[in-house]
């Protein structure tokens, strides 16, 4: 089954983002799977270009730690495919003006910044660029990309109806569990790298301490009785989550082992060291030969440009683009 996913170099894994996407890849892998470094994405950041050479080192040491296995699935950096920025400006070309200022990131994004730039308000559009070159049967988003991918599918939609059958129209897939990780200080948002407090979000390459003091400091409520309910008890119900994640049990199942909540976060510590600490030795070391992790990433951008380059060549010959020769 063909599979596309990637993530922004944007700074350390956190949970959420091993939980609720990279654990899923590792385990979907297989010969028709791409795995990329969303560099491109990145430059919406304003981040200072040896932090994104640094992070984007980073995060491919993070894909092969986590089990990304470069000899079963193509694992690339997106700049290094130049059909993502050529095919980005054809689906621009495609794309409305009104639709992408209503994407609610946009919306958030932008009032937060004073002149915002213009890849703030077209990087769906290269997003959906990414998601169009490798025909995915599946692609796994979570909650707050669900509007991306419709976007996604409605300008594959448009350009078949337009210039005739050339994109495979994506399918978004979600886990059941642990797909959106929430912040440990304040339960209804997020786990996010940019918070405002350094308790709310646990990077999957903390050591054994801060892991303990996270979790210890997780808000939970007042009530004393440990069961799962989203709506009443989000602290609580994050803290299942992440446990039966890792356990493959429900959060009921999980719930129904404890009466104390201190108990809970006790066991949830050890497990979380348990299961982390293999990712972050091999981390590790994988960093401490970051020219093999470029010969990896530039293996795999060859192969991900062959199978690119036939949908981009497809795109342009559908939109009256002439050919080189």
């Amino acid at each position: 089954m063909k599979i596309l996913s990637g993530m922004q170099p944007s700074g350390t894994l956190h949970l959420g983002n091993y939980l609720g996407a990279l654990r899923h890849w590792v385990q979907a892998q297989n010969s028709d799977a791409f795995y990329c470094v969303v560099d491109l994405h990145a430059l919406t950041l304003q981040i200072p270009p040896e932090t994104l050479r640094a992070n984007t080192t980073d995060l491919l040491a993070s894909y092969l730690a986590a089990g990304l296995d470069p000899e079963v699935c193509t694992i690339f950096i997106q700049s290094h495919v130049s059909y993502h920025a050529q095919l980005n400006w054809l689906l621009e070309c495609v794309a409305t003006y009104g639709e992408l200022s209503r994407m609610v990131a946009f919306k958030e994004k932008s009032q937060r910044q004073d002149g915002f730039r213009v890849g703030l308000l077209t990087y769906p559009v290269l997003q959906t660029a990414d998601i169009l070159l490798y025909e995915p049967e599946e692609v796994p988003v979570g909650d707050d990309q669900r509007q991306h991918l419709e976007l996604a599918r409605d300008l594959a939609e448009r350009f078949n109806n337009r210039f005739g059958e050339t994109f495979r129209v994506p399918v978004g897939t979600q886990p059941k569990l642990a797909a959106r990780v929430m912040d440990f200080q304040e339960p209804t948002r997020k786990m996010s790298k940019s918070v405002s407090s350094p308790l709310g979000t646990l990077f999957v390459f903390d050591g054994a301490d801060e892991i303990k003091r996270k979790i210890s400091k997780a808000v939970t409520d007042t009530d004393g009785e440990v069961r799962f309910d989203w709506e009443n008890k989000p602290g609580l119900s994050n803290l299942l989550e992440i446990y039966s994640s890792l356990s493959h049990e429900t959060p009921d199942v999980v719930a129904s082992r404890y009466s104390r909540y201190g108990e809970l976060k006790t066991d949830l510590t050890e497990l979380l060291i348990e299961q982390l600490a293999p990712l972050k030795e091999r981390y590790h070391e994988l960093l401490k030969s970051p020219d093999e992790l470029y010969k990896i990433a530039a293996r795999g951008a060859e192969q991900a440009s062959e199978v690119a380059g036939v949908v981009y060549q497809r795109a342009a010959h559908a939109m009256g683009l002439t050919s080189a020769g």
